[in-house]
């Protein structure tokens, strides 16, 4: 809601401005100038990114439009989730985590905690190093570098979306050039014409200008950002994730373990040791 928001917002002040400075906004409907441009932009990012990287684009796109209201939710469940484990591990020792990490779509624990399921990226990295942990033992410093290569890896992945966007955005002006010259080549041939002629040519030849702009700053570049921040999002799960196992393989207690993860979640989700306290004593009931 607030992204459409500030859409709204950005469209109202531009569009509005231009009316109350006497301008008539059919003067800016140019369908061929956005034909050049929006395909332009478009046509660059499919040259320039795989076909994984579009679809994730897409994804992406959709998802900073969608509600952040169950981050909280979605950061409790799996600081539960993750209590819930090492307990586990505590009293019955790691083998008991193979009927959760070979299949963890398929177990009873993880079903408990249905929004961190909706979170493949963070299921898989659950399951993946409890399995490396129940394959061997090995220090915390190591343990800790292995995930932080791994985090930097999977968000160097997913930063590709709003990177490529960006790279459109940047390139969205010149596309407005484009089709600015375009237009003044047409004007060039209309010079023998009537005046008035002249200048609805050169004024359309100027709206590829200002819709170059206009996509580069009011709309690309914001969701380009957006999208590095939703990145932000899913990477601050797994940091959490990695200071939990990095605390558990140092030898802490459970509840000492999921307090190191809870310290490095984004402060609009962070709840206080006392509140995780309350949430562990709720659940044990």
């Amino acid at each position: 809601m607030q992204k459409l928001l500030g859409i709204f917002l950005v469209s109202l002040c531009v569009f509005g401005g231009f009316i109350l400075a006497k301008g008539k906004l059919i003067a800016l409907w140019q369908p061929a100038e956005m034909v050049v441009i929006l395909g332009a932009a478009i046509g660059s990012m499919v040259i320039g990114n795989s076909t994984v990287v579009l679809k994730q684009c897409w994804r992406q796109l959709r998802g900073i439009l969608a509600s952040r209201r169950g981050d909280a939710d979605r950061a409790r469940e799996l600081l539960m989730l993750l209590h819930r484990l090492l307990d586990e591990v505590r009293q019955k020792g790691l083998k008991i985590l193979d009927e959760h990490v070979e299949a963890p779509y398929q177990s009873s624990l993880f079903a408990a905690y249905p929004l961190v399921l909706k979170e493949p990226i963070l299921v898989n990295f659950i399951a993946d190093n409890l399995r490396m942990l129940a394959m061997g033992k090995a220090s915390a410093h190591e343990f800790e570098a292995l995930l932080e290569q791994e985090i930097l890896a999977v968000e160097d992945d997913l930063l590709k979306p709003s990177k490529a966007l960006h790279r459109a955005g940047e390139a969205m002006p010149g596309f407005g050039i484009l089709a600015a010259v375009g237009g003044i080549i047409i004007t060039m041939q209309h010079l023998d014409g009537p005046l008035a002629d002249i200048g609805v040519h050169v004024a359309a030849a100027l709206v590829g200008t200002f819709i170059g702009i206009f996509g580069c700053y009011c709309l690309f570049e914001p969701a380009g950002s957006a999208m590095a921040e939703l990145v932000g999002r899913k990477i601050s799960g797994m940091e959490c994730v990695k200071a939990i196992l990095t605390a558990h393989v140092a030898g802490k207690s459970p509840l000492l373990a999921v307090d190191a993860g809870r310290r490095v979640l984004e402060m609009d989700i962070k709840p206080s040791f006392a509140t995780v306290e309350k949430w562990l004593d709720k659940e044990a009931a």
